[in-house]
């Protein structure tokens, strides 16, 4: 995110989350004053990313989604498989954070991407 008041307020929710863990009411409210932030910048995967991850934390007073790592295991396959780093909820919830601080870098497009496609699977799963 290009906005200061919006990169102060991701480095506050990594700071609180490294510091007291996943307080889901704290978490929850402070993801919902970002995503206007997003939505200005007219960044609808960030918008949407931001979305499903405070709902998915009101839902399940967690973050249930691990890291993702988007290299295909194996390039010759048509289908592009992912593997997922073993993780914390509170390590990929400050994972997903630190993406959204700079959207310009391809890699982190990419795994908001993947971040958005878990988190909507897991909402239609349960």
């Amino acid at each position: 995110m290009k906005n200061p008041k919006a990169q102060k307020l991701i480095d506050k929710i990594q700071r609180d989350l490294m510091r007291n863990g996943l307080v889901t009411n704290t978490l929850v409210e402070e993801l919902k004053q970002l995503r206007p932030f997003a939505i200005e910048e007219e960044n609808p995967l960030l918008a949407k990313v931001i979305r499903l991850a405070f709902e998915h934390i009101e839902s399940t007073d967690s973050f249930m989604i691990p890291i993702p790592d988007d290299e295909p295991l194996d390039e010759d396959e048509n289908e592009e498989e992912t593997i997922t780093i073993e993780s914390t909820p509170q390590e990929s919830l400050d994972y997903l954070l630190s993406l959204m601080h700079d959207t310009t870098i391809k890699n982190n497009v990419s795994d908001l991407r993947e971040y958005s496609r878990a988190l909507s699977e897991y909402a239609e799963e349960n």
